[in-house]
C-alpha cells in the first residue's frame, strides 16, 4: 500500500515539473462520478525533439546531438542522459513509439543497438567492449568518456544513472 502511494507521488511530482516547464498542461476531466486531473501534451515540440534524438542515437554511425531548447549545449551529461533515456524507454516497452517512422529492418537494427548500449553502459565505470559489432555511434564512447572526465566530482550521479539503466 505504501509503495503505491509513493509511486503516485512520484507521478504527480513528475507531472507537476513538466507542467511548470510548459510541456504538459493540467485539465480536469470528469470520469464517471469523479473529477480527475489529466495532463495532456501542451508542447508537441518536446515530444518530437525526443523522438528525433532517439532516432539519431540509434540510426546514425556518428552521433551528434545538436543543442536544442530542451537539451542545451551547456547541460551536463547530454549524451549520457540520452543513453539513459533510450535504455529506460526500451525497458518500459515504449521505445517502439519513437521508432514508428522507421522501416521494419531499421527498427530491428535499432533494437539491436539498444541491446548493445545496455551491454556497454549499464555498469560504471563505462567501457566500450572490444571485438563487438561496433554498430552504435563510432564517436559515442569517446564523447561519453569526455563527459565523465570533465565531471569527476559527479560520480554519485553516475552511480544513480547506472542503477536506473540496470533496472
Amino acid at each position: 500500500m505504501k509503495i503505491g502511494y509513493q509511486l503516485k507521488q512520484v507521478r504527480e511530482r513528475l507531472a507537476k515539473g513538466l507542467v511548470d516547464k510548459g510541456i504538459l498542461r493540467t485539465e480536469k476531466r470528469n470520469f464517471l462520478l469523479f473529477d480527475m486531473a489529466t495532463h495532456p501534451v501542451a508542447d508537441g515540440g518536446a515530444k518530437d525533439e525526443i523522438r528525433r534524438r532517439v532516432r539519431n542515437v540509434l540510426t546514425n554511425r556518428t552521433v551528434v546531438l545538436p543543442p536544442t531548447q530542451y537539451l542545451p549545449e551547456e547541460m551536463e551529461f547530454r549524451y549520457l542522459r540520452t543513453i539513459a533515456m533510450v535504455c529506460g524507454a526500451y525497458a518500459a516497452n515504449v521505445l517502439e513509439n519513437a521508432l514508428t517512422t522507421l522501416g521494419h529492418e531499421a527498427r530491428e537494427r535499432a533494437f539491436a543497438q539498444v541491446d548493445e548500449l545496455l551491454a556497454e553502459y549499464s555498469q560504471y565505470p563505462f567501457a566500450r567492449r572490444t571485438g563487438g559489432p561496433g554498430s552504435i555511434g563510432a564517436n559515442l564512447g569517446q564523447v561519453i568518456m569526455d563527459e565523465v572526465n570533465t565531471a569527476k566530482d559527479k560520480e554519485l550521479q553516475l552511480e544513480v544513472c547506472e542503477e536506473f539503466v540496470e533496472r
